[in-house]
């Protein structure tokens, strides 16, 4: 699973997610390094855990010729309290990392393989995933 090596601090704050706050991202909305990739349509956080099992599925039906790049990092880190606990008593302890995701980013991309089993490819591995995705291409 993806971790930082490093964080500046141990416990970040939590996010709101109010969907009318959200926006779009800026960054990271084009495919750069591959010839199809699978964009976000909503919002949401997606644990390390999530991106492994998205990126072995996509590995998984990649043929040897193909390359695969991951475009997003859980460089957030997330608490939760144990269950049946009372309230008050402090924040809970690191739970783990999520990379946190707005409209519009590119999680993966993939080459060296032509269209219709990259499409493939990709939808196998945003069915992983929390948040609504597409398969797009390279202009």
């Amino acid at each position: 699973m993806l971790v930082p090596k490093k964080v500046k601090f141990r416990k970040a704050h939590t996010f709101r997610e109010n969907a009318d706050k959200i926006g779009v991202e800026t960054r990271g909305t084009k495919v750069s390094f591959g010839s199809f990739g699978l964009k976000s349509l909503s919002a949401g956080r997606i644990k390390s855990n999530q991106i492994e099992s998205a990126r072995k599925a996509i590995a998984h039906t990649m043929p040897k010729s193909g390359k695969i790049w991951t475009r997003i990092f859980p460089d957030h880190p997330y608490t939760q309290k144990p269950a049946e606990v009372k309230m008050g008593k402090g924040k809970g302890e690191l739970e783990g990392y999520v990379a946190i995701v707005k409209p519009g980013r590119v999680l993966f991309e993939v080459d060296g393989v032509d269209e219709t089993l990259a499409r493939e490819i990709l939808r196998k591995g945003g069915t992983k995933l929390p948040v609504d995705t597409k398969v797009i291409a390279r202009f």
